[in-house]
């Protein structure tokens, strides 16, 4: 065995461990580790990823390499007593991909690296079965010719398609050794008529260019792609695995197969798997035949299942997890070929962790660390138990996971007298405002054809945990005539049913059945009421007792506050006042932006003034003793008023117009804006329209005093939304205070109402020791942080270019999902340090929709935010990913 050095390009199996797996990949790392147990592996060595990456960056292999890789082949031949390619009982080899991290089916392999036209003779002879060493030669023939030389598989396909067909056959099997031989040839023929070159009898040959191929397998397109959606870095390369072959094929006492040590679907205890007799193991992933549950292997042959028994025990008790096996049985005699810790479902990832855990196998820091709140989020909504026969009407982007079933309606009205009358219903609109809030909150599901993951009707229903598909831009929406159209040319009318499922992204025609979940019940209760929820209770109790960050929601009813609290909420980080200024309120708000006068705008803020009062009382009751922090007036007041094509429409249409439409209108062409999201909104608003602010603070300090002559404990604090300078704040704060001093006065009562700031536009970020010097606490709101800071419309964007953006690689993940940690990032780290600097108790939290999500979330525990607010749905996965954070990730800052 050679010495280990700092430029060793191949490790035999019994040099490396399961710790190297970022030099020899997942796979041979796995190989050596197996090795070291004293497991039944075939012999080997690894090439490198070092060695990948030199041949990917200058089309060379290490000088090195050929020399290495010549001493293990030694050393390799030596252990099997047999030499590669041999004339008389050869020696095969397989060369196998191996990245770091699983890439199943990304890269290329090719077996019975070896064979040629004198050395299958041999094979024929040693094993004596003519057949099989047809049948391996044929293989590496197809397998060579199209991962090393490029030829069009298909080729290799129609030739074997045309030998079945002339027997009458559908399997290989039927195939003897003459049609083999036969087909042999032809393969040669193939390959020697597409690339102008024989098949390479040298079996170094063979190997070195095998080598080389699975290099370059790294850069194919169906790699690149997989490492894009598992978000795997682009310069990582593959390792390769040379290893002497073993032989499922050889006849009814061989075959292949894959093993988990439980089942990965549920979790549950024991041996699970595919079994396939007499075959190779390429022929499982390929489907060539119908496998057989795993327990028939005891039936074929006991002893071999057994030690696979003894062996799988072995392996899940060294690596204390789920562990994935592919073996192969030999003439009765067991070999494994590859184990790792095996992929799995949500469901299984809970049990597998806490079962681990209760055994005293895996402390409950480890058990907390293998699970996530991506896949807690996949437990609580219910899916659909779809069937081959459901053919899709639309696919659009999966905004809001779950599944739901209804009737089509295509406005608010329509949904909220459905709803009325029992009716489950789908809010289908080409795009959501907020005057469809009540109809979003009457049906079960909303389906857009524009928009992405943040647009409004994404953001919306997820704070409502409804199930919302956007952007299904093939649908033709006509809300006139209140039907759609799909390409094909279905018409679906109002009335109709569909089935829209927000985890695929899908929409059916009809009612697709539905499986209900468990887990979001046992949330709210507290009370498992079987192994997976005892399991995501049992997560949820320990991320609870290990996270220093707290978790708030955002939400705007009492409603959603009691269910927040119910689902662990320690306080709302964001209740955005504009979703009570509509419906039968809308009138009144009209009011104020038509008011004439002072005393007209007075009069409408006063009618709207206790039902504000209202609002708050509901909250702070639902909330007793913890925060709520309260958005002022956010949104431009454009939004509160019609669409200018409909009053103008509504105008042309009639001889006698309404005056208060004219009215209307004129209002909406006096306020238009061409970028109104950077226009009169925020704290702008807020000072350009006197009384506004006022008004709000007002209703909040009462709410107060209200809950504190009721017994309660209000913890109610003000936020000013959009602020760009201290000055803003300055103006917006002073205004407060006079209306809080008021409160005290007339009552008695001191209410204690911190005054913050939303820190969403890069020049607040950058000026925040300024602004922290008469702030109470920053919240960001991380959606306009991320607009202002690429300069982009986050709807328009996602409509638009992101998906070439996310194609090409700009993106890995839209950064209104994630948060951009380089960019954004950096201004809210250098927001907390210059806030902190001036006010070291300065709270800091977020409440963007990157509250939720789970990268962010440990992104903000080493930022040092003191809490996350995300919508009430996301509150337990919230929770699992800040007690994650706190096990992985150091605080940066002072954090109190």
């Amino acid at each position: 065995m050679s010495t280990p050095t700092q430029s060793q390009y191949v490790y035999e199996f019994a040099e490396g461990n399961r710790d190297m797996a970022a030099l020899l990949g997942g796979k041979g790392a796995g190989l050596a580790e197996m090795t070291r147990l004293g497991l039944p592996v075939p012999p080997g060595f690894t090439v490198t990823t070092d060695a990948c990456r030199t041949y990917l960056e200058t089309g060379q292999e290490p000088p090195e390499l050929g020399d290495e890789v010549a001493r293990a082949l030694v050393n390799l031949q030596r252990a099997m007593g047999r030499e590669l390619g041999r004339a008389d009982d050869p020696l095969l080899v397989s060369v196998r991909s191996g990245a770091r991290f699983s890439m199943p089916g990304m890269m290329e392999t090719i077996l019975d690296i070896g064979l040629n036209d004198d050395s299958v003779a041999g094979l024929a002879k040693a094993s004596g079965q003519e057949r099989f060493a047809w049948d391996s030669y044929r293989r590496l023939l197809q397998m060579f010719g199209h991962t090393v030389m490029g030829v069009d598989d298909s080729l290799f396909e129609q030739a074997i398609a045309a030998h079945k067909a002339a027997l009458s056959a559908t399997d290989d099997h039927a195939l003897d050794a003459g049609e083999l031989a036969t087909l042999a040839e032809e393969f040669k023929t193939v390959i020697r008529r597409e690339t102008g070159e024989d098949f390479p009898q040298d079996p170094l040959e063979q190997l070195h260019r095998a080598v080389r191929a699975v290099f370059t397998s790294w850069h194919s397109e169906r790699a690149r792609v997989y490492r894009r959606r598992e978000h795997i870095p682009d310069d990582l390369g593959t390792a390769v695995n040379i290893q002497a072959m073993v032989f499922g094929n050889l006849g009814p006492d061989s075959g292949t197969g894959v093993a988990f040590t439980r089942d990965p679907a549920t979790g549950e205890v024991g041996m699970y798997g595919d079994y396939l007799p007499d075959a190779q193991g390429e022929d499982v992933v390929a489907g060539v035949r119908n496998a057989v549950p795993l327990a028939e292997l005891h039936h074929l042959d006991p002893r071999a299942f057994a030690e696979l028994g003894d062996h799988l025990r072995t392996l899940e008790g060294h690596y204390r997890d789920l562990c994935d096996v592919e073996f192969t049985v030999e003439r009765g005699r067991l070999w494994i070929l590859q184990t790792r810790v095996g992929k799995r479902t949500a469901e299984a990832a809970f049990r597998i962790a806490h079962e681990l855990s209760e055994a005293g196998i895996i402390t409950p820091d480890e058990a907390l660390a293998r699970v996530g709140g991506t896949e807690l989020t996949r437990l609580m909504f219910p899916r659909f138990a779809t069937r081959t026969t459901d053919v899709p009407l639309a696919h659009g982007v999966p905004a809001s996971p779950g599944a739901a079933v209804g009737v089509v309606v295509f406005d608010s009205e329509a949904a909220g007298r459905r709803a009325t009358e029992g009716q489950h219903t789908v809010l289908v609109r080409r795009e959501t405002t907020a005057d469809d809030l009540p109809g979003m909150i009457a049906a079960q599901a909303v389906l857009t054809s524009r928009g992405g993951k943040t647009s409004h009707a994404a953001v919306v229903a997820r704070g409502m945990g409804k199930v919302c598909v956007c952007g299904a831009d093939t649908l033709a929406i006509d809300s006139a005539a209140r039907r759609f159209t799909t390409p094909a040319g279905v018409a679906v009318h109002e009335g109709d049913i569909v089935s829209v499922d927000g985890t695929a992204g899908t929409v059916y025609l009809g009612s697709v059945p539905l499986t209900a979940s468990d887990v979001s019940g046992c949330l709210e209760t507290g009370k498992g009421t079987g192994p997976l929820t005892h399991a995501v209770l049992s997560a949820l109790t320990h991320a609870d007792s290990v996270r220093r960050m707290e978790v708030r929601a955002n939400a705007d009813t009492p409603e959603d506050a009691a269910r927040a609290r119910r689902l662990g909420a320690q306080g709302i980080g964001l209740v955005r006042t504009e979703h009570m200024f509509l419906g039968e309120r809308r009138a009144m708000v009209e009011a104020m932006i038509l008011a004439r006068d002072d005393t007209a705008r007075e009069e409408a803020l006063a009618a709207l003034l206790p039902l504000q009062h209202e609002d708050f009382t509901g909250i702070l009751k639902a909330m007793d003793g913890l925060p709520v922090t309260i958005r002022l007036l956010d949104p431009p007041l454009h939004e509160f008023l019609p669409d200018h094509t409909e009053l103008a429409v509504r105008l042309a249409a009639t001889s006698r117009p309404d005056p208060h439409d004219r009215e209307l209108l004129t209002a909406v062409e006096r306020m238009h804006e061409q970028n109104p999201m950077l226009g009169l909104r925020g704290v702008r608003l807020g000072l350009a329209v006197p009384g506004l602010v006022a008004m709000q603070v007002r209703a909040i300090a009462e709410a107060v005093v209200q809950r504190l002559r009721d017994g309660g404990q209000p913890r109610a604090e003000i936020m000013i939304p959009l602020v760009g300078t201290v000055e803003e704040l300055r103006l917006a704060r002073t205004e407060a205070e006079r209306v809080l001093a008021e409160v005290v006065a007339e009552a008695g009562t001191t209410p204690d109402c911190p005054i913050g700031t939303m820190i969403e536009l890069p020049r607040a970020a950058l000026t925040a020791g300024r602004i922290a010097e008469i702030a109470d606490f920053f919240s960001f709101g991380t959606n306009d942080l991320t607009q202002t800071t690429w300069g982009l419309s986050r709807d328009d964007a996602e409509a638009s270019f992101f998906p070439l953006y996310l194609e090409k690689g700009v993106f890995t993940t839209s950064p209104f999902e994630t948060l951009d940690q380089e960019g954004v990032g950096r201004l809210v780290e250098l927001a907390v340090e210059a806030g902190r600097a001036v006010n070291p108790r300065l709270e800091t939290g977020v409440c963007g929709e990157h509250g939720g999500d789970p990268a962010s979330i440990h992104f903000f525990h080493r930022t040092g935010l003191d809490y996350v607010s995300c919508s009430p749905f996301r509150i337990p996965a919230a929770r699992l990913e800040a007690g994650r954070a706190a096990l992985t990730g150091a605080v940066g800052g002072d954090c109190r």
